[in-house]
């Protein structure tokens, strides 16, 4: 038995896409694949991973969403493979040491630290040093969430993305990609 602790665990350092349940529940080597479960017995989640030193639990368990994992299944049972969408950025939050240092006109959003050549993104029209502040209507708050609705748009549609370049707002579409394998994307193993 344990408790939740956290929802929306990301930046856990496991997985590009992160959006884990933390718990104290005890989550041993062996076990990952466990159910995470509520008092009525109504999945939670799947344990997936602990934080540890030695190998041994030390009360911080990490558990993937059972929505996540039943997107996953219905994916893999209907194509054979999961497909998540990509625009092809690299992309960081906005912290105060980034406002004080760039002067940048906001505190939330996302910066674009890189963009990758002739993606869906380069092929859009972003740039290095914009700053992305909506996506599809939704407001960017962090580089987790604009991850996350990326992953989950379609490849083939086109999302309309906003964002500020020379403190000046600029609206453009990106067509969603298919994320390509690491190995295509970056020319080594992940």
């Amino acid at each position: 038995m344990g408790i939740v602790s956290a929802l929306g665990r990301n930046q856990v350092g496991i997985n590009t896409f992160e959006n884990f349940i933390q718990t104290d529940a005890a989550i041993n080597p062996g076990n990952s694949g466990g159910a995470l479960v509520d008092l009525q017995g109504r999945l939670l989640g799947i344990n997936s991973a602990i934080f540890s030193n030695s190998g041994g639990s030390l009360g911080i368990g990490f558990a993937i969403p059972a929505e996540t994992a039943k997107d996953v299944l219905k994916q893999i049972v209907e194509n054979g493979a999961v497909t998540r969408g990509y625009i092809g950025i690299e992309q960081h939050d906005i912290n105060p040491e980034l406002v004080k240092a760039f002067d940048l006109p906001r505190k939330s959003g996302v910066i674009v630290a890189g963009v990758i050549e002739n993606s869906p993104a380069d092929v859009a029209g972003l740039e290095v040093g914009d700053i992305l502040i909506e996506f599809d209507g939704k407001a960017v708050q962090n580089t987790a969430s604009l991850l996350d609705w990326v992953a989950k748009s379609i490849p083939g549609q086109s999302r309309k993305v906003i964002v500020l370049r020379d403190k000046k707002t600029l609206e453009l579409e990106v067509l969603i990609g298919k994320r390509p394998n690491p190995q295509k994307l970056f020319g080594k193993d992940y």
